[in-house]
């Protein structure tokens, strides 16, 4: 969670209007993630179709969109041996990492420009820092996406790098910036768009409703791609630390989930 020198929701809030949706696109969901730095322009395209929708509507007010690495960042960052607790102090490997997320935020950004979404860049690298070490809290200042979303924009985030006491640059995941941002900036729902249609029990069958971690421990494993930042069971951690009702779905739940329905698995 958000460190002393980050933003809480009593500190920035969503500003006026109403209250932020946060939605993260799975970076397994719009790339290819076995094939490095290679887009699943399918994908993507309906998933930016969908939020276009969404706004165009009226049926999203304000957006924040979060995406995943999938095999642009985690290609790099696997390949440096960097995640989210081991770093690195080489330059090279920074930009490594930094360029290839920053190359699939623009591929998110023209799709989503394609639709006359107003969708705008925001860079964790250039924001955030782990002050106290990489088990340390995260501390990611706010007010630039609230400001941004009061005036009319849809930031749009990523997994990047992170500066870190004592480290240099370890990963920021994606889906621990969705809690930051739900919490620090007020948002009544959250969304994770991913491959499944839901956090999967055993049998592979879509568990309806989370409300602790134990309760569905064991049928969470890791991810089968190369994932630096945990899968699905670090997913779900995250998603139980916020207030707001979280869904965790896949392709087919991402209109509905944006028109206020539920879709895949609520955790809350």
């Amino acid at each position: 969670m958000t460190g002393d020198g980050g933003a809480s929701g009593d500190d920035v809030g969503s500003g006026s209007g109403a209250p932020p949706v946060v939605l993260k696109l799975g970076g397994s969901l719009i790339t290819e993630k076995d094939r490095p730095e290679t887009l699943d322009e399918d994908a993507l395209a309906a998933a930016c179709d969908a939020v276009a929708g969404a706004l165009a509507d009226g049926a999203v007010e304000r957006l924040v969109v979060v995406h995943g690495g999938g095999s642009f960042g985690h290609h790099h960052a696997s390949e440096h041996g960097v995640s989210t607790t081991a770093g690195t102090g080489d330059a090279d490997a920074v930009m490594d990492i930094h360029g290839a997320m920053t190359e699939l935020n623009r591929a998110v950004l023209d799709r989503l420009h394609e639709r006359d979404v107003p969708a705008v860049p925001v860079h964790p690298l250039s924001l955030s820092a782990r002050p106290e070490g990489p088990d340390g809290a995260l501390d990611l200042p706010l007010s630039s996406t609230a400001t941004l979303l009061g005036e009319g924009f849809v930031p749009v985030l990523h997994g990047d790098g992170v500066a870190t006491t004592g480290s240099g640059i370890t990963v920021v995941s994606g889906d621990e910036l969705v809690v930051e941002l739900a919490v620090g900036l007020g948002a009544r729902r959250v969304g994770v768009c991913s491959t499944v249609p839901g956090v999967l029990d055993g049998d592979g069958d879509v568990i309806p409703s989370i409300d602790s971690f134990e309760a569905v421990a064991d049928a969470l494993g890791a991810s089968d791609a190369t994932d630096v930042s945990g899968g699905m069971a670090a997913k779900v951690r995250e998603l139980l630390a916020l207030d707001a009702p979280a869904y965790v779905f896949g392709a087919a739940g991402l209109a509905p989930f944006l028109r206020g329905e539920d879709a895949g698995t609520r955790i809350d």
